[in-house]
């Protein structure tokens, strides 16, 4: 094995799904990218990494609720142009020709061309990691899309996309939830 610079041992894991996240403050929508998420066990319980740097931060924790929009693959230019301006000067709503839908529990918007939506709560916010912890309190999915992969950011600008699905269920049974 060769040793990798430290600086890119980050890249090694942050492959989990790309997501966009969308706020609300009664007076404006706006939308982030974020790479780096968390589900917390088998629970509708999730983290993402954000902080004060994000114009999104500061509904976050005033409104205490977002949803969680999983955008496909046919989606990556949007998702990366969406990472790359902010919601202070541009809606990216109109800017990226995204269809915002008004949730059944929470203010901020879902977005109609992804293939899912989580309307969360936000639970906790550990600021010293600005870590947001949130809580599912509805999910919709979209069986109707064709593409279903989703994107991963390796953390340098490039992308993983989903392959071939490998079903293991039945070796797994009994370490899954019931209904997982």
């Amino acid at each position: 094995m060769r040793q990798l610079k430290l600086s890119k041992a980050f890249t090694l894991i942050e492959s989990g799904p790309v997501v966009l996240v969308t706020t609300g403050d009664g007076k404006k929508n706006n939308i982030m990218t974020i790479s780096w998420t968390t589900v917390m066990d088998f629970t509708p319980v999730f983290a993402l990494v954000t902080g004060v740097w994000n114009f999104s931060f500061a509904a976050l924790r005033k409104e205490r609720e977002c949803v969680i929009a999983i955008p496909t693959v046919d989606l990556l230019d949007k998702v990366v142009g969406i990472g790359t301006c902010s919601g202070q000067d541009t809606d990216k709503f109109a800017e990226f020709g995204l269809t915002a839908v008004k949730g059944k529990r929470v203010k901020a918007p879902l977005i109609k061309e992804c293939v899912a939506n989580i309307e969360c709560k936000v639970v906790d916010i550990v600021r010293k990691h600005n870590i947001v912890v949130l809580e599912a309190v509805a999910a919709h999915i979209d069986p109707s899309r064709k593409e279903t992969r989703r994107i991963h950011a390796v953390g340098d600008g490039t992308f993983i996309v989903d392959g071939r699905k490998m079903d293991r269920r039945k070796v797994m049974a009994s370490k899954l939830p019931a209904g997982a």
